[in-house]
């Protein structure tokens, strides 16, 4: 079936293939190249930029979170909550993988019944006021390191507002 001349011409037709493919690799480069070997590439042209200290108003101004939890939403909240939900249960004495978050605006921090919490997140805050869940909420474990909590956080403030507004509605 195979004798000396089919592998032969196998073995041609490969390193055929693979010389073509070189050699179109090699077209390709010059001729969708900039040009000008492997030097230094001269810029067309240049826009010339102010430099200044305050940076051209690119940064935005933070917003004080009093004033985004002010304007939060509970409905949007109540989306929100979705990322929170596969840890915590909303009913009252119902703990999951973290402790039920019935009525935790204005709780007593590491105070939840039936809920072991570590001793990382008790020496954060006496209280989860709105301010003290957003801070842990954005970052828990740089918020209080240590936390038994694996969350990353929710980074948008908005987001955060409005799932602080949804949760004080719940209990409390």
């Amino acid at each position: 079936m195979f004798d000396t001349m089919t592998l032969t011409k196998v073995v041609g037709g490969l390193c055929g293939t693979l010389l073509v493919f070189l050699l179109g690799g090699w077209a390709a480069d010059i001729i969708y190249s900039g040009g000008g070997g492997h030097g230094e590439v001269a810029q067309a042209y240049s826009i010339p930029v102010e430099e200044g200290g305050e940076g051209g108003g690119a940064q935005e101004e933070a917003v004080p979170f009093e004033e985004i939890y002010a304007s939060a939403d509970a409905g949007a909240g109540e989306g929100v909550w979705r990322n929170c939900r596969s840890c915590h249960a909303l009913e009252e004495g119902v703990n999951g993988t973290g402790p039920s978050l019935h009525g935790v605006v204005d709780r007593e921090v590491g105070a939840y019944p039936g809920y072991s919490y570590s001793g990382a997140l008790k020496a954060v805050a006496d209280v989860w006021s709105p301010e003290n869940l957003d801070g842990f909420l954005a970052a828990p474990r740089d918020y209080a390191p240590g936390t038994k909590m694996t969350y990353n956080g929710l980074k948008d403030a908005e987001d955060r507002a409005n799932l602080i507004a949804y949760l004080a509605t719940i209990g409390g």
